[in-house]
């Protein structure tokens, strides 16, 4: 997998920054270093988008830098939605079964869709939850709807696009509705180490903007940045230690393991 670096450290998972005395993933809290605290990775397309491009990146096309719309892109989901309602008004067939195919062949090809978004979708639109379900089972049978796929390409988007670890990842995929199975198969294409070097290449990016800033500011920064990444408080401030000794600041007051 080529390795992107369009982070955006503004990006928060669902549940918000964890800074100064907030709450951690983990569980842990955040006090202050003196506190006590689309083709996806298989080789699969679907959706009418290739799968792995970046959510949020841009890239020229036509020579006019155009942004590329993909996971995530609130333009690509408003567009699908505005797409879908006319799909609907210009159905010359009062087929309730008709209207379902067009709604969601619209919301598709506008960016890759969960078998929940699109049931959504078309309960907000009034159609039977029979039909919705005949239609859908279709669409998955036919591979226009594979959670599997959009959860793996989903994993490797955001989280060469944008950095985030594991748990956000999976946070993210739960709230589209992605079964609990297929999100543990797709988080693990991510190791423990592979998640470090990324939290150290984060980390790194954002060093220099910190110089000139006290020691535990930069620290309260930092380890911020990657929380609301989803990164755990122990490896946050073990990466954010490593970071900051190699330029000469004094950590002694973290332990080994970045503990208070």
């Amino acid at each position: 997998m080529t390795r992107r670096t369009d982070w955006a450290e503004s990006d928060a998972p669902p549940g918000g920054p964890a800074g100064v005395g907030e709450t951690w993933p983990d569980g842990g809290s955040w006090d202050g270093p003196h506190g006590g605290g689309r083709e996806d990775g298989r080789g699969r397309s679907f959706g009418g988008r290739r799968a792995g491009d970046d959510e949020g990146g841009s890239r020229p096309r036509g020579g006019r830098g155009r942004r590329r719309r993909g996971f995530g892109d609130p333009s690509a989901e408003d567009e699908g939605a505005a797409s879908s309602s006319r799909a609907e008004r210009e159905a010359s067939s009062g087929d309730p079964a008709e209207r379902a195919r067009a709604i969601c062949l619209r919301l598709l090809t506008g960016t890759p869709r969960t078998r929940k978004q699109l049931a959504d979708a078309l309960r907000k639109r009034e159609i039977p939850d029979d039909v919705a379900e005949e239609v859908l089972s279709r669409f998955e049978e036919v591979r226009l709807i594979d959670d599997s796929a959009f959860a793996d390409a989903w994993v490797e988007s955001r989280h060469h696009g944008r950095g985030l670890a594991r748990r956000a990842l999976a946070q993210e995929l739960r709230t589209k509705g992605v079964d609990p199975a297929l999100i543990d198969e797709a988080v693990a294409q991510l190791d423990s180490e592979q998640e470090e070097t990324t939290a150290r290449e984060l980390v790194d990016r954002k060093l220099r903007a910190t110089r000139g800033l006290d020691r535990d500011k930069r620290i309260r920064r930092l380890a911020g940045m990657l929380a609301r990444k989803g990164y755990s408080q122990g490896m946050a401030l073990r990466v954010v230690r490593q970071a900051l000794e190699e330029e000469g600041e004094d950590t002694e007051f973290l332990g080994e393991d970045g503990e208070f």
